[in-house]
């Protein structure tokens, strides 16, 4: 079982990774990593010294090549239990959700990501489909899409 929980704010050294839920020209920008065939937001772990707004930006352009974006923090959350198929998560995990709009890209990625997809809908094949349509509908719900 998943679990997913929503808080305004917890102690910084809680955050471990950042999620931005991201859009350009209004359309869902969505990655797909070299080893999957499911769609997923960018983002990834915290690195040491580093701000969790500092993580999020860093993501943002490692995995789709933004140049230049408006980003702007939704919430925090955690998850806890099966976030895909083959990964647990034995206890309560922390990260930081982002809503960033993207004006411009970089030609070419430098990342394990394979290719940025654009989308009018939400897919339905997500790597972690029991977490981030849960984080995307919490930030609608905050009115930050």
């Amino acid at each position: 079982m998943t679990k997913v929980k929503f808080y305004d704010e917890v102690d910084d050294e809680l955050l471990k990774f950042a999620v931005i839920i991201a859009k350009s020209n209004g359309k869902w920008v969505l990655c797909k990593h070299k080893e999957r065939n499911t769609y997923e937001a960018p983002g990834g772990h915290r690195e040491p010294g580093e701000d969790i707004l500092t993580t999020a930006k860093r993501e943002l352009y490692e995995e789709t090549g933004a140049l230049d974006f408006f980003i702007e923090p939704v919430c925090v959350y955690s998850v806890m239990g099966q976030v895909r198929a083959d990964k647990y998560l034995e206890k309560e995990d922390f990260g930081m959700i982002y809503y960033a709009e993207i004006n411009s890209f970089e030609e070419e990625l430098h990342s394990e990501i394979e290719k940025i997809y654009f989308f009018e809908e939400l897919p339905a094949e997500w790597t972690y489909p029991l977490v981030h349509p849960k984080l995307i509908a919490e930030a609608e719900r905050r009115k930050i899409l």
